[in-house]
């Protein structure tokens, strides 16, 4: 479901049981596989790939009915992948072409080129550059 507001850029796959709610923001060639939340305060930028069941949060401590004074942004730049059943904490930023392997659960930015995995998720290594 996208909600009402989402901005969607061209050319985006976005597979089915996928939520986009109204103040998320999504780039161009942007692949949504299934099951993938994308909350208020996420920016995905242009050519990003987002695995199955990719979980994104917007609220550092969320209780019961009570609504956050402040939504934390979130960012994935330009070429990130980001891996099946990976969590993405709030006010994070994915730098550019960085990889969060599968199930990884990432608590802080991840730089630019890095490849992240685990629990909480650290650098593996870098990818090459083109």
């Amino acid at each position: 479901m996208i909600a009402a507001g989402a901005r969607i850029g061209s050319e985006c796959n976005i597979c089915s049981h996928t939520y986009i709610e109204g103040h998320a923001v999504i780039g161009n060639r942007v692949t949504i596989k299934n099951g993938v939340q994308i909350w208020d305060g996420v920016t995905i930028e242009d050519d990003v790939f987002l695995g199955p069941n990719a979980t994104f949060t917007n609220d550092a401590f969320p209780r019961g009915r009570r609504q956050p004074d402040e939504l934390l942004e979130t960012l994935v730049c330009r070429g990130a992948s980001i891996g099946a059943n990976a969590t993405i904490l709030p006010g994070i930023t994915i730098g550019q072409n960085a990889m969060v392997g599968a199930g990884a659960v990432v608590t802080r930015s991840v730089p630019a080129n890095a490849i992240v995995v685990g629990n909480p998720a650290r650098i593996l290594r870098y990818v090459a550059q083109d």
